[in-house]
Protein backbone atom coordinates (compact mmCIF):
# COMPACT_ATOMS: atom_id res chain seq x y z
CA UNK A 1 0.00 0.00 0.00
CA UNK A 2 1.23 3.48 -0.82
CA UNK A 3 1.67 6.04 1.93
CA UNK A 4 0.47 9.58 1.36
CA UNK A 5 4.10 10.72 1.11
CA UNK A 6 4.69 8.20 -1.71
CA UNK A 7 1.55 9.39 -3.48
CA UNK A 8 2.50 13.05 -3.42
CA UNK A 9 6.08 12.27 -4.53
CA UNK A 10 4.64 11.05 -7.82
CA UNK A 11 3.75 14.64 -8.75
CA UNK A 12 6.89 16.22 -10.17
CA UNK A 13 7.81 19.52 -11.77
CA UNK A 14 9.22 20.04 -15.23
CA UNK A 15 12.63 20.67 -13.70
CA UNK A 16 12.45 17.39 -11.78
CA UNK A 17 11.38 15.60 -14.97
CA UNK A 18 14.41 16.97 -16.85
CA UNK A 19 16.71 15.52 -14.19
CA UNK A 20 14.87 12.26 -13.58
CA UNK A 21 14.28 11.27 -17.19
CA UNK A 22 17.96 11.39 -18.14
CA UNK A 23 19.38 9.31 -21.02
CA UNK A 24 20.36 6.39 -18.74
CA UNK A 25 16.88 6.28 -17.19
CA UNK A 26 15.29 6.45 -20.65
CA UNK A 27 17.40 3.54 -21.91
CA UNK A 28 16.07 1.37 -19.10
CA UNK A 29 12.40 2.36 -19.47
CA UNK A 30 9.69 2.62 -22.11
CA UNK A 31 7.81 5.82 -21.34
CA UNK A 32 4.09 5.99 -22.02
CA UNK A 33 2.56 9.46 -21.85
CA UNK A 34 -1.07 10.46 -21.65
CA UNK A 35 -2.84 13.56 -20.47
CA UNK A 36 -6.17 14.88 -19.34
CA UNK A 37 -8.20 16.77 -16.77
CA UNK A 38 -9.18 13.71 -14.69
CA UNK A 39 -11.64 15.93 -12.86
CA UNK A 40 -13.72 13.16 -11.33
CA UNK A 41 -11.77 9.93 -11.26
CA UNK A 42 -14.07 7.14 -12.42
CA UNK A 43 -14.10 3.56 -13.69
CA UNK A 44 -13.38 4.66 -17.26
CA UNK A 45 -10.20 6.44 -16.13
CA UNK A 46 -9.05 3.39 -14.17
CA UNK A 47 -9.53 1.14 -17.19
CA UNK A 48 -7.86 3.58 -19.58
CA UNK A 49 -4.85 4.36 -17.40
CA UNK A 50 -4.21 0.73 -16.47
CA UNK A 51 -4.31 -0.24 -20.15
CA UNK A 52 -1.94 2.63 -21.02
CA UNK A 53 0.56 1.42 -18.39
CA UNK A 54 0.54 -2.09 -19.92
CA UNK A 55 2.12 -0.58 -23.05
CA UNK A 56 5.39 0.35 -21.33
CA UNK A 57 7.41 0.29 -18.13
CA UNK A 58 6.58 3.85 -17.04
CA UNK A 59 3.34 5.85 -17.21
CA UNK A 60 3.60 9.63 -17.03
CA UNK A 61 0.33 11.57 -16.85
CA UNK A 62 0.19 15.19 -17.93
CA UNK A 63 -2.51 16.78 -15.76
CA UNK A 64 -4.24 19.97 -16.85
CA UNK A 65 -3.89 22.70 -14.24
CA UNK A 66 -7.00 24.26 -12.73
CA UNK A 67 -6.72 27.27 -15.06
CA UNK A 68 -6.30 24.99 -18.06
CA UNK A 69 -9.38 22.92 -17.12
CA UNK A 70 -11.45 26.10 -16.74
CA UNK A 71 -10.39 27.26 -20.21
CA UNK A 72 -11.30 23.89 -21.72
CA UNK A 73 -14.43 22.97 -19.76
CA UNK A 74 -15.94 26.23 -18.49
CA UNK A 75 -16.10 28.28 -15.32
CA UNK A 76 -17.77 25.56 -13.24
CA UNK A 77 -14.80 23.23 -13.70
CA UNK A 78 -12.71 21.73 -12.31
CA UNK A 79 -14.78 20.14 -9.57
CA UNK A 80 -11.59 19.01 -7.79
CA UNK A 81 -8.50 21.21 -7.67
CA UNK A 82 -5.25 20.13 -9.31
CA UNK A 83 -3.65 18.95 -6.07
CA UNK A 84 -6.63 16.68 -5.28
CA UNK A 85 -6.71 15.37 -8.86
CA UNK A 86 -2.95 14.68 -8.76
CA UNK A 87 -3.27 12.87 -5.42
CA UNK A 88 -6.06 10.66 -6.78
CA UNK A 89 -3.98 9.76 -9.83
CA UNK A 90 -0.93 9.20 -7.64
CA UNK A 91 -2.85 6.71 -5.52
CA UNK A 92 -3.11 4.44 -8.55
CA UNK A 93 -0.27 1.95 -8.54
CA UNK A 94 0.01 1.95 -12.34
CA UNK A 95 0.58 5.72 -12.55
CA UNK A 96 4.29 6.43 -12.06
CA UNK A 97 4.48 10.22 -12.37
CA UNK A 98 2.15 13.19 -12.76
CA UNK A 99 3.21 16.53 -14.20
CA UNK A 100 0.79 19.45 -13.99
CA UNK A 101 0.83 21.71 -17.05
CA UNK A 102 -0.67 25.17 -17.48
CA UNK A 103 -1.17 25.26 -21.22
CA UNK A 104 -4.38 24.22 -22.97
CA UNK A 105 -2.50 21.39 -24.69
CA UNK A 106 0.40 19.23 -23.51
CA UNK A 107 2.52 19.83 -26.63
CA UNK A 108 5.34 21.57 -24.76
CA UNK A 109 5.42 18.78 -22.18
CA UNK A 110 5.38 16.07 -24.84
CA UNK A 111 8.25 17.76 -26.67
CA UNK A 112 10.26 17.96 -23.45
CA UNK A 113 9.62 14.35 -22.37
CA UNK A 114 9.83 12.73 -25.81
CA UNK A 115 7.81 9.67 -24.77
CA UNK A 116 8.15 6.36 -26.56
CA UNK A 117 4.36 6.08 -26.72
CA UNK A 118 1.68 8.73 -26.73
CA UNK A 119 -1.71 7.34 -25.71
CA UNK A 120 -5.19 8.84 -25.80
CA UNK A 121 -8.73 7.53 -25.63
CA UNK A 122 -10.39 5.84 -28.56
CA UNK A 123 -12.66 8.80 -29.18
CA UNK A 124 -9.67 10.48 -30.88
CA UNK A 125 -8.30 9.79 -34.33
CA UNK A 126 -4.50 9.61 -34.37
CA UNK A 127 -4.26 12.77 -36.49
CA UNK A 128 -6.28 14.69 -33.89
CA UNK A 129 -4.00 13.82 -30.97
CA UNK A 130 -1.84 16.75 -29.90
CA UNK A 131 1.82 15.79 -30.29
CA UNK A 132 1.30 12.86 -32.65
CA UNK A 133 3.56 14.35 -35.36
CA UNK A 134 6.31 15.10 -32.88
CA UNK A 135 6.24 11.64 -31.27
CA UNK A 136 6.38 9.90 -34.64
CA UNK A 137 9.23 12.20 -35.72
CA UNK A 138 11.55 10.81 -33.01
CA UNK A 139 10.53 7.22 -33.66
CA UNK A 140 7.77 6.90 -31.07
CA UNK A 141 4.28 5.49 -31.49
CA UNK A 142 0.81 6.89 -31.00
CA UNK A 143 -1.96 4.56 -29.83
CA UNK A 144 -5.57 4.88 -28.81
CA UNK A 145 -7.34 2.82 -26.18
CA UNK A 146 -11.05 2.14 -26.47
CA UNK A 147 -13.00 3.90 -23.76
CA UNK A 148 -15.60 2.26 -21.52
CA UNK A 149 -18.99 3.47 -22.68
CA UNK A 150 -21.01 5.61 -20.31
CA UNK A 151 -18.10 6.95 -18.30
CA UNK A 152 -16.97 10.54 -18.53
CA UNK A 153 -16.59 13.27 -15.94
CA UNK A 154 -18.84 15.57 -17.97
CA UNK A 155 -21.65 13.00 -18.18
CA UNK A 156 -21.41 12.28 -14.44
CA UNK A 157 -21.56 16.00 -13.62
CA UNK A 158 -24.50 16.54 -15.99
CA UNK A 159 -26.45 13.60 -14.47
CA UNK A 160 -25.98 15.08 -10.99
CA UNK A 161 -27.36 18.44 -12.15
CA UNK A 162 -30.64 16.97 -13.36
Amino acid sequence: MLTYEQIIKKTITLEEARTLFNPHFRKENTMVFTNGCFDLLHRGHIYYLSRARELGTLLVVGLNSDASVTKLKGTDRPVNNQEARADMLGALGFVDYIIIFEEETPLELITLLQPDLLVKGGEYKTEEIVGHREVVSWGGRVETIPMLKGYSSTSIINRKRL
